[in-house]
Formats: C-alpha cells, structure tokens, sequence
C-alpha cells in the first residue's frame, strides 16, 4: 500500500508539471475578449438597493401613500455559509441553494472565475454566499452567518394585487443607494430600458459538423445583481430564458454543472464546477457564440459539456446498453498537460481503498481532498472542436466502463496507469503488453477507444475514424465485430467486473453471441495479439 501510495503521489506531480436569432460574434463587444480566470477582486462594499431598509425608502419616494403598506417584512435572507467539507457543500446543494464563492454586495474590481475569501486558510472551502427565503430551514453543523434582511418583490404574494409599481420601486432603490451606474443605459431614442428577463442563445463553432452555430447543450446559466439571482439551463440548441425579470444590468456567469448530472472544474479552484464570467449586461438578455479563437478555456470547457450531453444522450437513447457514467462525474481539464488520468477518484477508487488523500499529492492535497476528480483531462494537443470532443468523449466512455465495473477492478487499473506513467520516459499511462497489471489498461483502453470512435461517428456522419490504433492494444477489434453486426448496445453490457483480460472477453462475447462465433474468432485472430 505504501508503494502505491508513493506511486499516486509522483504522479500527481507529473500532472503539475442572424438567421438563427442571437447575437454575432463580436471581437470588440464581446465580453470573452476581457475574460480573466484569476480571482476576483473586490472594491467597496456597496448599499444594497434590496435591503429592507432601503426598498422601505424607495416605497416611500416612489408610492409615499405605498397603498397603505407602511412597513416592509423581509422576504428573504442574505447569508453566508462556511463549509467544512464536501459532504457539507453537498448538502447545501441538495437543499436546493445557488451558491456564488464571492460576496454579492461589492462592487467588483476585476471579474474573474473565482474568489476565496482571505481570512480562511488555503485549502479550505471558502464562504459561500446564498439567498434564502425567510423560512428557510439551516442545515445543522455547518456555519453560517446572516448577512442582511432583504425585500425581493416577487417573493411577496402581497405585491400581485397592490397596485404598487414595484420595478419603480426596485429602480429608485438604486438610485438612493448610489448604484445608478448599473441601470440600463437610454435607448438612441431616449427611451431608459426599464426591465427584462434575461434570454439569449449561448452557441458555439463546430466546422466538421455544420457551417451553422450548434448550442452548447444543458449547461448551467447564472444571473444576479446583489441579492437578485436567477439560473437556468440551456436547451440542445443552446437557447435560455430565466424566470425572472430584472431591472438593472445583470451579471452573467456560465456555470459548467451540466444538466445531465455532470461537472466540470477546477484546476486550484474550490468549487465543484468551473464557472466563466461574461460580464455586465443588459437585462433583456445576452447571447454569443464561442469559436476556435475565443478565450482558451471557455471553449475548451464548452466543447467538454457538449461531449458530455452527447455521451449521456446516447446511453439513455440505448436504454443504458451504453451505460452511462456515474451521477455526479467530475472533469477536470488541463490545457498544459497532453494525457489522461481516469482515476474515479470522486466515487471512491482511492480514497476508500488507500490513506488519506491528503498525506499522497503534496500542493495538490487540499484540493483533491475536498474535491477530488474523476477524470483528469490532458487539452495540451487538442486545438479544434472535433479534437477536445473526442477526447472528452473518451473520458465519459471511462466513465461508463466504471458503472459496470466497479471500485475494485479500477483500483488494479488505476496502479498499474499511475505506475506505468511514472516509470515510463514519455510519461505514458499505458506501458507495454506483458507488463504485470497490463491486461486492465488493455481492457480498459479498447473499450474507451471503441466507445469513442462509435460516438464520434454518430456525431461526425461522414468520419470513419477508429481511435487508439497507434498503442499495443487493438480497440479495432471491436469496431470490426460492430461493422459486422455486433453493435455497442450488444458489446458494451459484457464490459462488467468479470472481464479483465481479452481472454475472458473472447469467451464472453462466444458465450452472449454464438451465432458471431466465426465473426467473433475472425476478429480476435487478425487483433487479438498483436
């Protein structure tokens, strides 16, 4: 165990080491041009307009008689929250909070994906700040302070039939407070922009796939202004709309926790999922497409998502013969880095089975510790869309091997990739047939590039690609019986913990598919051993 713990802990640092009806992509508005990944910076802290007290005055300015409402009772709570662990973050989430790792009334500096919050150690979980309604009921055994009273008209039933103009409300709030700079701007024809509710198209390049913008699938958009926030989910076309008005400018924020049940993150980040900010906009909404000369990491993480609907997709469209990965699978993406380590470490692999985490990975301990991975995910070579695509395709296909396989079986796989990447001189997780441990990686590996290659021609109509021909292992062999009739709703459900070797595998698919017998032995005598 202590040579294996070793072993994890060298490897880790080898990782260190407009038909369409949205807005053109445009390089001198466009928010990505600006995007910055480092921490946000703070300024002021700011009056904010939703506060009871201060909704209380502009009630009184806009509506003095207020239609005989004297006092206003807070609909809701600004907090913050401290969790110690990720068992706590998930219990936030489960109780169904939209958690932002920055504080909501201060003005911001410079944007960026992420903020931790100076008086807690590195390492730790930062505060997390949340609205609640008023009866809201706190989780027991995690930390929290109560920030402030808010008064968010919507969540007071009284306000349907009052006759009281409350978006007046909400903007004079603003104007009292000192944050008129962040109401919409005059129209050209000096009209003011009062309110909207933020909708728009987030899309992006796919060029071997069509001419035309595809959506960036089901993943997560975030809207505030203070203590005011809204979220959503995009749909396969990539459109959104949230489910409130606003009537200021709105902060937008892509958040990579995708509505198939998967995330991704997060380099030295806390979070379970990275986020990319896209700046101040109006309320009636913001739309863009992402292409090959956008901000790196956003399109690399909007490709990853859109692999990764793709992927959940098809196993639900085969009824699970392609089992998908696991709830709640975890991707972190490495633009310097060219490899791939599928360690499914976040369900379990390692940390149930070897020490604690933190005594292994050195500066990456306290990260992996709260939020392990599932998949690290190498981007350094893959520069086009149909390039990270497929790679992200093949890290979900791990994934789903995992479903069917289970703890055990990928903790043998896991020793010997983390051994093998580092005795190799290229820094290789897949070493060489004969190694002890091999037939795991073997196993593992065509059935990820099998997997692969069959998802990325469903995507890609006119590809014949066959990925992972250039490794000791043959993942052709199964794409030989596929184009012989033996499809992956039939050949994916046999890749179960009893198969760790192309012997059994070959015993397996004779015993399943008798009539393939001589299909099958053809396949195994032309890739079998080579």
């Amino acid at each position: 165990m202590k040579k294996f713990i070793t072993l994890l802990s060298l490897a880790a640092s080898l990782v260190a080491c407009s038909k369409n009806g949205f807005l053109p992509w445009n390089r001198q508005d466009a928010a990505q041009d600006e995007l910055s990944h480092d921490m946000i910076v703070l300024g002021e802290k700011l009056e904010d307009p939703y506060s009871v007290e201060n909704m209380t005055k502009a009630l009184e300015s806009v509506a003095p008689a207020g239609a005989g409402r004297t006092t206003l009772d807070p609909t809701d709570f600004y907090v913050r929250f401290l969790p110690a662990e990720e068992s706590q973050m998930q219990a936030l989430a489960d109780a169904g909070l939209e958690l932002l790792d920055h504080p909501l009334d201060y003005r911001i500096v410079k944007d960026g994906d992420w903020y931790h919050d100076p008086s807690v150690p590195e390492g730790d979980i930062t505060w997390q700040y949340a609205v609640v309604p008023v009866g809201f009921e706190f989780p027991k055994g995690i930390r929290y302070e109560r920030l402030d009273d808010c008064y968010i008209a919507e969540h007071d039933p009284a306000t349907k039939a009052d006759g009281i103009d409350w978006d007046a409300v909400e903007r004079e709030s603003f104007r009292l407070t000192g944050n008129e700079d962040l109401l919409p701007p005059a129209t050209k024809d000096g009209e003011e922009v009062k309110s909207g509710t933020p909708q728009g198209r987030i899309a992006i390049m796919d060029p071997m796939f069509d001419e035309e913008p595809v959506g960036v699938k089901g993943v997560k958009v975030s809207c505030n202004v203070f203590v005011k926030i809204s979220s959503c989910f995009t749909d396969e076309e990539g459109y959104y709309k949230m489910n409130r008005s606003f009537n200021s400018k709105v902060r937008y924020r892509l958040v990579f926790k995708n509505v198939k049940g998967f995330c991704q993150g997060l380099n030295l980040i806390i979070i379970p999922a990275s986020t990319s900010t896209l700046g101040r906009q109006s309320p009636a909404g913001y739309s863009l497409v992402i292409d090959e000369n956008s901000d790196r990491r956003l399109f690399m993480r909007c490709v990853v998502n859109n692999a990764g609907y793709d992927y959940y997709a098809a196993a639900s469209a085969s009824s699970n013969a392609i089992p998908a990965a696991p709830k709640d699978f975890r991707i972190w993406n490495l633009g310097f880095w060219d490899g791939e380590m599928p360690l499914l470490m976040h369900h379990g692999t390692i940390i149930e089975t070897y020490e604690p985490i933190s005594s292994v990975v050195g500066e990456y301990a306290p990260l992996i510790k709260i939020l392990p991975p599932d998949v690290v995910l190498g981007q350094k070579g893959n520069a086009t869309y149909s390039e990270i695509y497929a790679a992200a395709l093949h890290a979900f296909a791990h994934g789903g091997h995992f479903s069917q396989a289970g703890k055990e079986w990928w903790g043998d796989y896991t020793e010997y990739m983390l051994k093998t990447l580092i005795s190799s001189s290229v820094h290789s997780p897949h070493g060489s047939r004969g190694d002890d441990g091999s037939n795991y990686c073997e196993i593992a590996e065509v059935y990820a590039y099998y997997c692969q290659s069959v998802l990325f021609r469903m995507h890609y109509k006119e590809s014949s690609a066959v990925f992972g021909t250039q490794y000791w292992f043959s993942p052709q062999l199964l794409m030989y019986l596929d184009e012989r009739g033996l499809g992956a709703d039939k050949i994916a459900p046999l890749f179960t913990a009893d198969v760790s070797d192309m012997e059994t595998l070959h015993n397996k698919l004779l015993s399943y598919y008798p009539a393939f017998k001589a299909v099958i032995n053809e396949a195994f005598i032309r890739y079998g051993n080579q």
